[in-house]
């Protein structure tokens, strides 16, 4: 190679270097420290508010009341709390109440997510295009609105009951059009060759497209379990009898309202099970399946996510 070839090589690489956006570059040492000690302060405004409820519900009535309300470091560690909620009572009650509603509504929830999806993933299908677009139109006009589903659910005669807690959230079009969008990403030829080889559409779909798609199945699983199990909204307005209010409106009522657990007014009374302690023991029953939940699907999360989304 020549002197000139060399030298024109070597400007080539710089022009291209010097072309190259910032976000391209490889990050610095103090560009590492610095992202690292952001991601550590993140970190620790998250988890140590946690950790302050968590060892406050562990706490005994004189650990409490030395500190004068919420304790940082553990002292005089005691389960009381979590026993005397978990013995049968109010919370336990709702507690099962938010389990039951989370799991079956989840399930039919994606029942339908999953079928309608994969409908809208069949071109030639009746109505398929005036369908897709008023799914969508709902997504820009905010759906049907807070009055008119409580006339629905009213009339329907859902009031007080554990459908009312299921049915008017049991449809959300975003994760639908995140499944459709996923779906349309299987390969053809697959499809094409079950269909050759007699498969029905149902067999496809449990057979080929759903095998395919855990990722996304999981994500958008866990988006419906995470709505049912925060959803207070729907038990604020639906439910007036105690025994089947769903876990948020029960720690509602202890930790905004300041109303005592059914069963636990004399223990609490007494300082036997101090208040703060049952109240932040009612916090993390709250918050304890999704922090269990939410590491296994995590794995999943990137991929569901912007495959199903991007592409398609």
């Amino acid at each position: 190679m020549t002197r000139d070839n060399s030298v024109l090589m070597d400007d080539d690489e710089e022009k291209g270097r010097r072309e190259r956006p910032a976000w391209e570059e490889p990050p610095t040492r103090i560009g590492l420290a610095a992202k690292g000690t952001i991601l550590a302060i993140a970190l620790l405004a998250i988890l140590f508010p946690v950790w302050i409820v968590l060892i406050t519900s562990l706490s005994d009535a004189e650990t409490i009341r030395s500190t004068g309300g919420l304790v940082v470091w553990p002292e005089g560690i005691t389960l009381d709390a979590y026993q005397e909620l978990l013995k049968g009572g109010q919370v336990a009650r709702a507690m099962w109440v938010s389990i039951g509603v989370t799991t079956i509504g989840t399930a039919f929830s994606m029942a339908i997510s999953i079928l309608a999806a994969y409908g809208l993933t069949r071109m030639g299908s009746l109505g398929h295009r005036p369908l897709l677009f008023t799914m969508m139109g709902t997504m820009f006009f905010g759906g049907a609105g807070i009055i008119p589903t409580y006339l629905v659910v009213q009339e329907l005669g859902l009031m007080n009951s554990y459908g009312a807690l299921i049915l008017p959230m049991a449809v959300n079009v975003f994760n639908i059009l995140v499944l459709r969008a996923f779906f349309m990403n299987v390969g053809q030829e697959l499809i094409d060759a079950a269909r050759i080889d007699g498969a029905s559409e149902f067999r496809i779909l449990w057979q080929v497209v759903l095998p395919l798609s855990r990722a996304v199945l999981a994500v958008i699983s866990l988006f419906y379990a995470v709505a049912y199990w925060g959803n207070w909204f729907a038990g604020f307005i639906y439910i007036q009898e105690q025994d089947k209010l769903p876990l948020q409106n029960v720690l509602y009522q202890i930790v905004v309202r300041r109303e005592r657990p059914t069963g636990m007014s004399e223990m609490i009374a007494s300082n036997q099970v101090p208040s703060l302690a049952v109240q932040t023991a009612v916090m993390i029953l709250a918050l304890l399946p999704v922090a269990i939940l939410s590491p296994f699907v995590q794995r999943h999360f990137k991929k569901g996510m912007l495959i199903g989304a991007v592409k398609g």
